[in-house]
Parts: C-alpha cells; structure tokens; sequence
C-alpha cells in the first residue's frame, strides 16, 4: 500500500486564499456586520396568501358553484347598480347632485397668440381698442357666451404689438405680458342682453355712466368724443346708440371690478388704502369711519342741544 501524502500544509495556504476576501467599498459602513444575511433574506410565509381557484373540485374549498351557493340572481349573475330592489330609482327621487358648479361662468376664451396672428393678417387693428365686438367680427373668438370673454396669455412670447384691450376678465399673465409692451387691459361689466345688442350695433361697446375718462384708470386710447355735454345721461345719449351699457349691482361683480389687480374699470372709485372688498375692510378706513361717527354723533347733540333750549 502507497504511503499517504501528507496534504495538511497544501489545504492550509489554498483555505487561507479563499477566506481572506475584502469586503466590497461601495457597500455603506453600518452594513457591513450583516453581510452574512444579506443574500437570505426573505418574506415570512404568512406574508403571502394562497390564490383562491375557484370551480376546481371539492377539495378546494370553492368548487362546484365555486362559493356563490345555488340558484337566485347573486348565484346567475350580478346587481345592476344602483338598484333599489325596483321601486323609483334615488337618482328619480333625488336627483343629481354635484358634478357642477352652479357659480362658474361660462366665458369665451382668446388668447394672445391669436390676437397677434389676426393683427399679422389684418382682421384686427391694433391702433383702436380691442374689445368683444371686433373679436367676434373678426371671428378670433366664434360667438360670445354670456359670461362675455377672457383674455388668456397662452403664446404671450408671440406678441409684439402694443395693443388695449377691454375684455369681461383677465388672467394676470395675459395682463403682465400687455402691459410689457406699452399696452392696457381694462375689465368691463357685460350682461348676454348688452353683448347681443353691443354685437348688433345697438350699444357702445365699453362706455356706460361708471365709464369715468377723467380718472386715471382709463387709458386715452379708450377715451371717445361725446356730441352732447352737461350731465353724463347726455354725454351717452350723444354717443349715437339706442341703448345704453348697463354697470354692475351686485357684490360680487363689484368687487372684481373695482380691483386694481384685476385692472378694473371702477378702480378708480377705490380711495387710496382702501380695500376694493364692500366687506372687509382696511385699517384705515375702519379709522376714517370712527372718525365720521364721531363728527356726526357731535352733530346730533349739537342739534338736540339747539332744540332743547327753543322757547317755541
């Protein structure tokens, strides 16, 4: 028999190689003492759950009628929705409810791309005031809702023309892009009866009584001539139209044009450090208030002093 080698010191050198590995440097600091379960890890088996196979014999729990029971309308198929066991439906009884918002205003939409593109080809000049009569004649905008019309600012990099433009509402971009070349957009007051007549040439498309030319709210390009002078019912009348542009009555209409921000036509009605608000009011008009009460609290007992001393 062959003597056996002695392969102790050949294992020893070959073991040593393979142990002494360096842990790799891209791995962060605290990792390094859970190296050993890294590539174990795994979920615990109750972290899954067995599909359920229905119809597939009885051993499984879901076979035969696979869990719906036998016969009736939940075993043949489903319940239409909304069904209240057929008597009238909620949405009869009910109604509809939501889904629309009874406050938005239906407006027509121009923005300052096409304005521009209709000035390139002709179909607007922008030497006279744009308002929604030249934008529908123009078809810029095709029909006005009743809501009037909004001046957006998409394509405001587009516009090169100085221009003024009188519109029911603005968003503050297409505002800051006009205004950039030299331009003004000022917000007016329009009911669907005044854009009919106003589209019809029956009213002035932007003056009413509230239209104040004298302040400096109003550009002078939207100043006009009136034929008639004295009391401002004349001055419209001498305008030439029929009917006459109505202002605004309601809170909420006055507010929005009487904003600065909004570059309202009745800004200008606005005193300064006054609120455009007709409810919240500023600190200095609560002051300018509390000193009206006391003028006309002296006045009072001032006059209840007189009459209290009256022989007859």
């Amino acid at each position: 028999m062959a003597p056996r080698l002695a392969l102790r010191g050949v294992r020893g050198p070959r073991a040593s190689c393979t142990i002494a590995t360096s842990a790799p440097s891209s791995l962060p600091t605290f990792l390094l003492p859970f190296l050993s379960i890294l590539s174990s890890l795994s979920n615990v088996p109750s972290s899954y759950s067995k599909k359920i196979r229905r119809g597939r014999g009885p051993s499984s729990g879901k076979g035969k009628t696979s869990g719906r029971g036998q016969k009736g309308q939940k075993a043949k198929g489903k319940v239409p929705a909304h069904l209240t066991g057929g008597q009238t439906a909620d949405e009869v009884t009910h109604g509809h409810f939501g889904f629309k918002n009874t406050h938005a205003v239906e407006m027509s939409a121009v923005n300052l791309d096409r304005i521009q593109a209709w000035i390139d080809a002709g179909r607007l000049d922008a030497a006279a005031p744009i308002t929604l009569k030249e934008l529908a004649a123009s078809r810029a905008i095709h029909g006005v809702k009743d809501g009037g019309v909004k001046l957006l600012a998409r394509g405001s990099t587009a516009l090169r023309t100085k221009i003024d433009v009188v519109v029911s509402r603005a968003s503050q971009a297409a505002i800051a892009a006009v205004e950039a070349l030299g331009g003004s957009v000022t917000t007016r007051y329009y009911t669907p009866l005044a854009i009919r007549h106003i589209r019809a040439g029956r009213m002035h498309p932007y003056v009413s009584l509230k239209w104040d030319q004298s302040s400096a709210a109003i550009p002078a390009s939207l100043h006009v001539d009136a034929a008639a002078a004295g009391a401002r019912e004349q001055r419209i009348a001498g305008l030439g139209f029929g009917y006459r542009l109505p202002d605004p009555i309601s809170r909420k209409e006055l507010e929005y044009y009487r904003d600065e921000k909004t570059r309202g036509y009745l800004r200008s009605t606005v005193k300064p450090g006054y609120s455009p608000s007709l409810y919240h009011k500023t600190a200095q008009q609560k002051a300018d208030e509390a000193e009206q009460d006391v003028k006309r609290r002296a006045a009072v007992a001032k006059q209840t002093a007189v009459a209290e001393n009256r022989l007859w």
